[in-house]
């Protein structure tokens, strides 16, 4: 049993799928086979039940798999520790952030970084919070931004400053509100316009819905796209209004020309950023001071 043969079985109890993981391994899907018939020779018992498509974990398996996870994530963790001690103020920080953050988050934090921690490399896995937990867990980030809830058995975390919703209405569109103040609205009053949305399973899919539903709002879906960057890009078009994190937008970059942003009246659907770390985590120092200066 070594190491390899784990990352293969913890990836496909995750995938389910032989191809799949070959894929990501560079592997032919043959030797993927092998190594893990070679791994349930070795344990003397099998961890895939094969008869169904998708396969799926036997129990046995999945006791393995929980200890594997566990067992690579010490080894990781352990690598860093003494990293950490060779090296000193060199190294690599990885941090796991969404796109729409690390436009107006990271930018300031990598410039101090480079002032007191010259010689350490930051790489960032901008992709969404599901991956960036799962990431963290593993041992594959140092830490992590996302949105509560998060669990608390596995991760220990600290609140940075909230996400500010606000709706983006395109000039042209002002007309189809029922009222508004001047800088505030009252989502009821959004019935008659076309709307921007994320794609399902989206954070800031599930608020607007949440809207919707609060004041029985059937929405008028114009046009669905993958990111807040697209909706917004849309909204700026006039396609239709969006909803989206105020600290999103460039304020040097709004010119308020094409389009009126207002705050949502009585809105109790918040999305609060935390940093996530796994609990235990060996943490280096230029870690922990990246993470003050996100606080």
């Amino acid at each position: 049993m070594n190491a390899k043969q784990l990352q293969y079985a913890i990836e496909l109890a995750d995938l389910k799928n032989f191809s799949k993981v070959s894929e990501k391994f560079n592997i032919s899907q043959p030797a993927l086979s092998k190594q893990i018939m070679f791994l349930e020779k070795d344990l003397g018992v099998k961890l895939f039940d094969r008869s169904g498509v998708p396969l799926k974990l036997t129990p046995a398996g999945e006791h393995f798999i929980k200890e594997a996870k566990e067992l690579l994530y010490k080894e990781k963790q352990l690598k860093s520790s003494m990293e950490g001690f060779a090296s000193g103020e060199k190294g690599k920080l990885k941090i796991g952030i969404s796109p729409f953050r690390s436009l107006y988050l990271i930018p300031p934090i990598v410039e101090k970084m480079r002032e007191r921690y010259p010689e350490v490399d930051i790489y960032l896995s901008d992709t969404n919070s599901e991956q960036n937990r799962k990431d963290v867990e593993e041992g594959n980030l140092d830490f992590a931004i996302v949105n509560l809830p998060v669990d608390e058995t596995v991760f220990e975390y600290i609140a940075i400053e909230p996400d500010v919703v606000a709706l983006a209405v395109p000039n042209k569109m002002l007309d189809l509100l029922e009222s508004s103040d001047k800088d505030e609205i009252d989502f009821k009053d959004c019935a008659k316009l076309p709307f921007v949305v994320v794609e399902q399973k989206k954070e800031m899919r599930n608020l607007f819905e949440n809207l919707c539903a609060k004041d029985n709002l059937t929405p008028r879906i114009r046009m669905e796209v993958v990111g807040i960057t697209t909706a917004w890009a849309m909204a700026r078009a006039g396609i239709g209004a969006t909803i989206l994190p105020l600290q999103f937008i460039n304020e040097e970059a709004f010119d308020g020309e094409s389009i009126t942003l207002f705050t949502i009246k009585d809105n109790t659907f918040k999305r609060q950023p935390v940093i996530i770390t796994r609990k235990g985590q060996y943490l280096s120092d230029y870690a922990k001071y990246a993470i003050k200066l996100f606080k």
